[in-house]
């Protein structure tokens, strides 16, 4: 992250891995539909379907899916994106600026190469305290950990 993206411990949730496929493979993973429900939600969980419009502004939907096959979308909004190396989304807006009914968290992704492989960095960032403590009880360490193992599994087979 760069000096004007600090991470603030009070509001962010930040998971680091060093994963065994070069960034523009993890970078795909996060950006082409195909490849992102392979990935996406930790197992036994599956992504029946995702929208991806790749550029500021343009609407990110995923659709998880529970064992049952309750359904639960979550829609955002690209807000920067830099090919191979940086995407940050949010769900305070459901694309092309139109405002969330109640935000929760920005994402700030970041692919950077070393050594062959891919340092991938996940923060989350929340509104407040409370909605990263709730975050954090709902499984974020334990969810984004097992999703980055399925994205490391996808990316070196590409």
């Amino acid at each position: 992250m760069s000096e004007t993206e600090t991470k603030d411990a009070s509001r962010d949730l930040v998971l680091t891995r060093l994963i065994d496929a070069p960034p523009e493979a993890v970078y795909r993973c996060w950006t082409d539909e195909t490849l992102l429900p392979r990935w996406f939600a930790p197992k036994p969980w599956t992504v029946p379907r995702a929208t991806l419009d790749l550029r500021p502004g343009g609407q990110c939907n995923v659709v998880m899916a529970d064992e049952a096959g309750t359904e639960y979308p979550n829609p955002g909004q690209y807000l920067e994106i830099v090919p191979n190396r940086k995407l940050v989304f949010t769900d305070a807006y459901i694309g092309d600026w139109v405002p969330a009914e109640k935000p929760f968290f920005t994402c700030v992704l970041t692919f950077v190469p070393e050594n062959g492989k891919t340092r991938y960095t996940a923060v989350a960032r929340h509104w407040n305290a409370e909605d990263r403590e709730a975050h954090e009880k709902m499984g974020f360490h334990e969810g984004w950990g097992l999703c980055a193992a399925q994205m490391e599994e996808v990316a070196r087979g590409l």
